[in-house]
C-alpha cells in the first residue's frame, strides 16, 4: 500500500483492515499472537452484523442478501452474538 493512501484516510476496507492488523501485531510487546484468525472473526463479525442489519432497517432477508448468506445462517449468527430479537 502506498504511503500517500495511508495518509489520505480514503482507504478501502481492505486497507483499513491491513493497517489494523499491522498495528495490532506491532504492539504485542513480545506477547504471542495465537489464534489471530479466531480473534479477528470474533471482533469483526458482530459489528458487521449490527451495521448491516441497521442498514437494512432490521429486515433480515435484506441483510442476509447484502451479506451474501442465507437468512437461516444470518439468524443463527445473530443468536450466537446475542443480537436476535426475542
Amino acid at each position: 500500500m502506498a504511503k500517500d493512501e495511508r495518509d489520505t484516510g480514503a482507504l478501502p476496507l481492505r486497507g483499513h483492515a491491513e493497517r489494523a492488523f499491522e498495528d495490532y501485531l506491532a504492539h504485542l510487546d513480545g506477547h504471542h499472537a495465537g489464534d489471530l484468525y479466531q480473534l479477528v472473526m470474533k471482533e469483526v463479525e458482530e459489528p458487521l452484523l449490527r451495521v448491516v442489519l441497521k442498514h437494512a432497517a432490521g429486515n433480515q432477508t435484506r441483510a442476509a442478501d447484502i451479506l451474501g448468506i442465507n437468512r437461516a445462517t444470518l439468524r443463527r449468527k445473530l443468536r450466537d452474538h446475542g443480537l436476535a430479537a426475542d
